[in-house]
């Protein structure tokens, strides 16, 4: 189940994000998907979950990984990417 908004935990994030943050070093995240978009946001909601919403990082940028904290702001604008959070909400 995912956890109310901003409050999921995931056993070895901090590791996946470490391995993925250097991998993508400061270069765009998406090279491809929906690039004619100013930023790419995905919404999705599900019957079977804790709270109202879950906002999860796709920039692999968040302080509060696997949380967005709005760090895709500063990297989009920096790489010129359009990455943003994906959004899941309680139907």
């Amino acid at each position: 189940r995912a956890r109310a908004a901003g409050r999921a935990k995931v056993a070895g994030a901090p590791r996946a994000l470490a391995r993925c943050a250097a991998a993508a070093a400061d270069g765009p995240i998406n090279p491809a998907v929906r690039k004619d978009e100013p930023k790419v946001v995905d919404a999705v909601a599900v019957p079977d979950i804790d709270g109202p919403k879950g906002v999860f990082c796709r920039c692999w940028r968040s302080g509060t990984f696997p949380n967005c904290d709005g760090s895709h702001m500063a990297h989009n604008k920096a790489t010129g990417d359009n990455v943003g959070p994906l959004i899941i909400s309680k139907e």
